[in-house]
C-alpha cells in the first residue's frame, strides 16, 4: 500500500462521510469516527514506518525542487498573521498536553536515534574550534578580550556559510 493510500485511508475514516438519497452529506458521529480511526491508524504504525521509509528518495527530490513553492508559501501574504492565529487557537495547553502525552515518551528514543546525525553536524565545528589559536588574552576587564569571542564567532559562522555553500545543512 502506497504512503499517499494509507493516507488516503485514513483520512477516510477519520471523515466518515456519506450522502443520502437527496445528496446532502451525512456525517457519522465523531466519537465513533475518532475510535474507529485511532484503533485502525494505531495498528499502522509498521506500514507507515515501511512505505515511508520507501519513500526516502522521492521525499527527497521532489522536496528539493519545491524550493519555490515553499518561498512563496513564506512569503505568502498574511502568513505571520495565520501563523500567529494558529499559535493562539492551539494554546499552551495543547502544547503542554502533547509533551506529556507525546513528547516525553519520544523524547529518550529520538535522542538515541539522533546520536550520528548529532556528531556528523557537530563534528566540523568542533575541528573548527580545536585549530583555532586565539589572539592573546588580555588582563581581566581588558575589552581587547571581546576580540577572542569575536575571532571563535567568524570562524564558526565561515564554515557554517562554507558548510550550506557546499550543501550542507549548516546546523
Amino acid at each position: 500500500m502506497k504512503l499517499h493510500r494509507l493516507m488516503a485511508l485514513t483520512l477516510a475514516f477519520l471523515l466518515m462521510v456519506h450522502q443520502d438519497e437527496t445528496g446532502a452529506l451525512k456525517v457519522k458521529d465523531i466519537s465513533k469516527s475518532t475510535d474507529k480511526w485511532a484503533e485502525n491508524a494505531g495498528r499502522s504504525a509498521e506500514a507507515y514506518a515501511t512505505e515511508a521509509e520507501a519513500a526516502a528518495t522521492a521525499w527527497a527530490s521532489k522536496t528539493a525542487a519545491a524550493a519555490g513553492n515553499y518561498n512563496q508559501a513564506i512569503t505568502a501574504p498574511g502568513i505571520k498573521e495565520r501563523f500567529r492565529r494558529g499559535v493562539i487557537r492551539a494554546g499552551a495547553e495543547k502544547f503542554a498536553r502533547k509533551i506529556r502525552d507525546v513528547g516525553r515518551d519520544r523524547f529518550s528514543p529520538g535522542i538515541t536515534a539522533a546520536v550520528t546525525d548529532y556528531k556528523a553536524g557537530a563534528e566540523p565545528y568542533f575541528s573548527t574550534l580545536a585549530a583555532l589559536t586565539l589572539s592573546a588574552r588580555k588582563p581581566k576587564g581588558d575589552p581587547a578580550n571581546y576580540n577572542r569571542v569575536m575571532e571563535v564567532g567568524k570562524a564558526l559562522n565561515a564554515k557554517r556559510l562554507a558548510l550550506l555553500g557546499a550543501g550542507g545543512s549548516g546546523g
